[in-house]
């Protein structure tokens, strides 16, 4: 078992207990003295150098933005990424752990409450982002539209919404439609330093921790250049279909404003982010028809993409 040859190798005698399996691998890791979460990463997801580049950002987070993030742990050779050989044989697998912060995923029945020090939390992020001088060598994906939706070089990072369950010709004119726009306005709004740069790109309620000390952020494994608004976009994931959303959406702006500025402009294309998040998750339910969540999803999740769709485009194109 990998895990527990990752767990040797920080000279650890601990039980293995998997926590689970959507992208990575997670584990967790049970020492007499000691709680702690290792990560097994999927393979070819992410370049050499992109996984230390994640850590440092979550290191300079936490020290310097005072945001809660998870402490690494490093292995007793120092290596805070292990490569550690498939003992059944299979390629290598990049593993690393990390502290046990305590916590719980906040409810969706408390989301007008919760986004506000939400909004607030991630201005924190992005202006730590804006200024931070990034270490040498630093290198992160990008979560811009062809990364999204592909290009001539190839699909999306999560494959092609039109291999989604439930997408026949009615649906994909809506999306065809829905994805043009969203192209159009996403040039039109630009990649200035002020709206694009190194964002978390998973914030939603799965990868949050509220605690009586405050909330902590966990799983940057997405973190990279994008459009500042994603974060928000990506914090309503699954969500983006209830009724109390732009209620919801006021509240993080309010505490997004508490922290730093959030022009008129910007505030205007919200739901441009909140579509082209929902579109993407659109085209990952289709290439992992073997999660649980995806296959729960399944059709229904590409319905309510075309509901969002139409509501959006007859404002927005």
């Amino acid at each position: 078992m990998i895990a527990e040859a990752a767990v040797a190798r920080y000279g650890l005698t601990a039980s293995v207990e998997l926590l689970n399996v959507s992208e990575n691998e997670t584990y967790l890791v049970r020492a007499a003295d000691s709680t702690r979460v290792l990560r097994v990463h999927r393979l070819g997801y992410h370049p050499p150098g992109a996984i230390p580049s994640e850590l440092a950002w979550l290191d300079a987070l936490r020290a310097e933005a005072g945001v809660r993030t998870p402490r690494v742990i490093p292995a007793a050779d120092g290596s805070r990424v292990v490569t550690v050989a498939d003992p059944a044989g299979g390629p290598d697998r990049d593993c690393v752990l990390f502290e046990f912060l305590p916590g719980r995923e906040p409810s969706e029945d408390n989301l007008r409450a919760d986004f506000e020090p939400l909004g607030a939390l991630t201005a924190r992020m992005h202006q730590h982002a804006r200024g931070w001088a990034r270490p040498p060598g630093f290198v992160r994906f990008h979560w811009d539209a062809p990364a999204a939706f592909g290009s001539s070089d190839g699909p999306g990072r999560w494959g092609d919404w039109r291999a989604s369950p439930g997408v026949g010709s009615a649906e994909l004119a809506v999306l065809e439609r829905l994805e043009s726009t969203l192209r159009d306005r996403l040039k039109r709004f630009g990649r200035s330093p002020e709206r694009y740069g190194l964002i978390h790109a998973d914030l939603r309620l799965a990868n949050l921790l509220a605690s009586p000390d405050g909330v902590s952020v966990i799983d940057f494994d997405d973190c990279g250049f994008g459009w500042y608004l994603y974060d928000l976009g990506a914090a309503l994931s699954f969500v983006e279909h209830l009724p109390e959303v732009p209620e919801v959406i006021d509240a993080w702006v309010r505490g997004y404003r508490s922290v730093a500025p959030l022009s008129a402009e910007d505030e205007a294309e919200i739901w441009t982010f909140v579509l082209f998040r929902r579109l993407l998750l659109t085209a990952w339910i289709g290439s992992h028809s073997t999660v649980d969540i995806a296959a729960e999803l399944g059709a229904g999740y590409t319905a309510g993409s075309c509901a969002l769709a139409e509501q959006y485009l007859s404002t927005h194109t």
